[in-house]
């Protein structure tokens, strides 16, 4: 169906697919450990910006304040600056993750920090077909999965006589000869979808994602910080307003108090405020384990899914 279409892919190609398991990256914020997928994944920028993080005292902040929001952007643009020049495939290319995920690392960007905005345009990326859930087992197993065509309906390609549709993730490979992301023969490109997961003393405290291409680590880092800083409920957390940061625009939702966002403004942010509960802002679905064994689950009024339990 793909060479029908003008593509390269072929049975042997098909045939020559091997799955890997591979060990998650992590570091520790607030007593967390909080695990992600590693490279050609998003997920180092998630713990990069919660390194970053880790060291202000953002519950000195009101969650919906300025001053918090400006400091996860800022965040942000720093780990999507290391994502998007050196992340590509691990089997093509060294990446330096002890020195990316490292405490010291994290202390130099972050002071790098400053009032104002810092002018940075990013690759956009767009919303696609993202299907994230997550469970928790009676004897505390937890399962965190994510998988997603990429953009709507992938390449619009069925394989005949299968019902199969196939993605597009290709589309995220670079073209620059050279670059970690370039595009290759039996290459994994980088790629957006991230199962999230956390432990405390070696137990499972919790399970998470958030759908919604380049939001994933924004989000990632902004529900850990609502369970974590400002002590929200799962509910809570998935509910709350979020910031998405994206082609040098920060998208806000509209129940971010009218004050604050003036404020950013102030600060240089370009600000484009949307409804109360955006759709760009992501999906979220979590699981948190309570120490009295109770699971609590938040599930986000921004998509369609719903806590469960049996």
């Amino acid at each position: 169906s793909t060479q029908e279409a003008g593509g390269y892919l072929s049975e042997e190609d098909l045939a020559a697919h091997e799955s890997t398991f591979v060990e998650p990256i992590s570091t520790e914020y607030r007593g967390v450990r909080v695990y992600e997928v590693p490279p050609p994944g998003q997920g180092v920028a998630a713990l990069e910006m919660l390194n970053i993080l880790e060291g202000f005292e953002l519950v000195s902040m009101g969650p919906s304040s300025a001053d918090r929001i400006h400091l996860e952007v800022e965040a942000k643009k720093l780990a999507f600056e290391d994502l998007h020049e050196g992340i590509g495939d691990p089997g093509f290319s060294e990446i330096p993750m002890a020195e990316l995920l490292s405490k010291d690392y994290a202390a130099r960007l972050r002071g790098s920090i400053s009032r104002d905005a810092k002018a940075v345009v990013s690759p956009s990326d767009p919303g696609g077909d993202t299907t994230y859930l997550c469970a928790v087992d009676a004897e505390g197993n937890g399962c965190s999965f994510i998988n997603s065509l990429y953009r709507g309906f992938g390449s619009g390609i069925v394989a005949e006589g299968t019902g199969v549709c196939l993605h597009n993730r290709g589309n995220s490979f670079r073209l620059e000869a050279g670059h970690p992301n370039a595009i290759a023969p039996g290459k994994h490109p980088m790629h957006t979808i991230i199962p999230g997961l956390a432990t405390s003393d070696g137990a499972l405290w919790a399970v998470f994602g958030v759908m919604g291409a380049a939001m994933q680590p924004q989000g990632h880092a902004q529900l850990l910080i609502n369970l974590l800083d400002y002590g929200m409920d799962p509910q809570e957390a998935v509910e709350h307003p979020r910031h998405r940061h994206e082609n040098g625009v920060l998208l806000i939702e509209g129940r971010i108090p009218e004050d604050e966002i003036a404020r950013l403004r102030g600060r240089g942010h370009r600000i484009d405020v949307r409804e109360d509960f955006m759709i760009p802002a992501g999906g979220a679905q979590l699981i948190r384990i309570l120490d009295n064994g109770v699971r609590a689950c938040g599930s986000d009024p921004r998509k369609d899914g719903c806590a469960l339990a049996q």
